[in-house]
């Protein structure tokens, strides 16, 4: 469904992890951000892009390589594509791939395209890195602590910050790789806010906003979380740390398995224990 539009920049919503889909029509090109999840969803996209595209090329950016922001690759033949260098580079594709057909397998879902890896036309290495599509530059900044692999964009000229799986208006901090590199992000996040003309956030999961004084609150979020979530590891605190994990929006097995991760890598950063799952 479509959570917002503007006219030029439309953001769709699946029913599955409020995870988003953002189509921007740009002078230049089309540009389409992980489309995601569900056939029907990507075919609402497509529909969506085919109506607007014209004779313009289209660009797929790709936040990260969690499976369910590069499920809809192949739904876009022909399209160009652009991620970080960590995506190119990712060593377990297989497993990627291994989640999305097992998610298929287990709801007998079909698709009308091959299920692959995104192979990407333009890599992004470095922060502040741009390009220029037409009359069109978008800066990027390497966003790891999430992934080893996020990437954020910005689009001055729309007023554009595409945040990828970080300052969602409900879901606190998930720690796949690092939570230094989670916690970097997130202050980078903050100068980016206040280093670009952003008018609009659009986050992986949940809703969108245009309130300064909002996207402020998600990085102030995402912050305290983390202290606090460091202070308890430090401090051995088990009952502040029954308490963060029962923060989380939506709790699940889903969640707590996300808490226990993040107190696992935090666990490894700050006192030196092993990061195997147990």
């Amino acid at each position: 469904m479509i959570q917002f539009s503007n006219g030029k920049v439309t953001v769709f919503q699946s029913v599955l992890f409020q995870t988003t889909s953002t189509v921007i029509q740009l002078d230049d090109f089309i540009l389409v951000v992980d489309p995601n999840w569900l056939p029907g969803e990507i075919q609402e996209i497509k529909a969506h892009v085919d109506a607007v595209q014209g004779d313009k090329p289209c660009y797929l950016l790709f936040t990260h390589a969690d499976y369910d922001h590069i499920i809809g690759y192949k739904a876009f033949p022909g399209a160009k594509t652009i991620g970080s260098a960590g995506l190119a580079n990712y060593p377990k594709k297989d497993h990627k791939l291994k989640l999305i057909r097992d998610f298929d397998a287990t709801y007998y879902v079909s698709r009308d395209y091959p299920v692959e890896f995104p192979e990407l036309d333009i890599v992004i290495g470095a922060d502040g890195q741009q390009i220029t599509i037409g009359s069109t530059t978008l800066t990027f900044y390497l966003a790891p602590g999430h992934t080893e692999d996020g990437l954020f964009t910005v689009i001055d000229a729309e007023g554009v910050f595409v945040a990828g799986d970080y300052l969602s208006d409900f879901e606190l901090p998930f720690i796949y790789y690092s939570a230094q590199a989670y916690e970097e992000t997130i202050r980078k996040a903050k100068q980016i806010l206040h280093g670009h003309p952003v008018r609009l956030l659009v986050p992986g999961h949940g809703q969108h906003t245009k309130s300064r004084a909002e996207m402020d609150r998600r990085v102030g979020v995402a912050l305290d979380h983390l202290k606090r979530l460091k202070q308890a590891v430090l401090a051995g605190d088990e009952q502040v740390l029954e308490q963060l994990k029962l923060e989380h929006g939506f709790l699940s097995e889903t969640t707590m398995e996300c808490h226990k991760d993040n107190v696992r890598i935090m666990r490894h950063e700050l006192l030196g224990e092993t990061a195997e799952e147990e």
